[in-house]
């Protein structure tokens, strides 16, 4: 049987953590959570959940992670984020998966709650993550933001059953927020790479978009729910873009 660290990465999450952390008890042999210095509850709730705790001021998403990977104690990663949880089947596939023998990397499918409710269309279902793999063949990227895993040559991928449930949203007010600030994320990062933002894509981008979501993948199946979700994709595109525009303009 192999053992396995979780790691996660936090900054006030006292609302999420306890959840995530009690989802892990039955599957993970040591939890480590970096933390980039919460001022609420969050550190005294994982300190009572026998979490290892690591201040680390914030580095980005892809290198806060790598930071609690390196202080793993074993092989096997369970990389989760402080608002994600496992469902019970999936508690039950991990363990089977332990108990046979890990081999090589799972992906998990995740199960996003917006404003109430978990969906299953549009373009949030299915959401697969790979998040179970052995660190010393995989590791994250370095994006500030949308961090992918770098993964060595030769490894097979294996889909374990349950669901991964992220609490996304709970309230409107806050997926706006956070829209805001990942659509500049998503901007600067393009600006970075020299990418420009054309009319046509500040036009049409945000129109795919919301046809794909709301139509093409179903989204219109899960009621209200789908369709402001479609809508909002539609306005993280057209924000990511008219930033991008902006940054293009400031630099000319």
């Amino acid at each position: 049987m192999n053992s396995i660290t979780a790691v996660i990465i936090t900054h006030n999450e006292a609302r999420n953590i306890q959840r995530c952390l009690a989802s892990l008890r039955s599957v993970a042999d040591e939890i480590i959570v970096v933390d980039s210095f919460s001022t609420d509850d969050t550190v005294t709730i994982c300190k009572q959940e026998g979490a290892i705790v690591i201040q680390q001021s914030w580095l980005g998403f892809g290198p806060q992670k790598n930071v609690g990977i390196q202080k793993a104690s074993h092989e096997y990663i369970l990389s989760l984020d402080a608002d994600e949880a496992l469902d019970e089947e999936l508690q039950k596939s991990i363990l089977a998966a332990k108990n046979e023998g890990l081999q090589d990397m799972y992906e998990f499918t995740r199960s996003n709650f917006y404003y109430g409710k978990f969906l299953r269309h549009g373009l949030e279902y299915p959401d697969f993550k790979i998040r179970l793999f052995p660190k010393s063949k995989v590791r994250w990227n370095d994006e500030l933001v949308h961090e992918t895993l770098q993964i060595a040559p030769g490894l097979s991928l294996k889909r374990l059953k349950g669901h991964l449930l992220h609490y996304t949203y709970y309230l409107i007010e806050e997926h706006v927020a956070k829209a805001n600030k990942y659509t500049t994320l998503g901007a600067e990062l393009n600006f970075k790479r020299g990418k420009k933002a054309s009319w046509f894509k500040i036009l049409f981008s945000p129109l795919a978009t919301f046809v794909q979501a709301y139509i093409i993948k179903g989204g219109f199946l899960d009621g209200g729910h789908g369709f402001i979700l479609a809508v909002f994709h539609a306005y993280g595109a057209f924000m990511k873009y008219t930033k991008l525009w902006q940054l293009n303009n400031e630099k000319k």
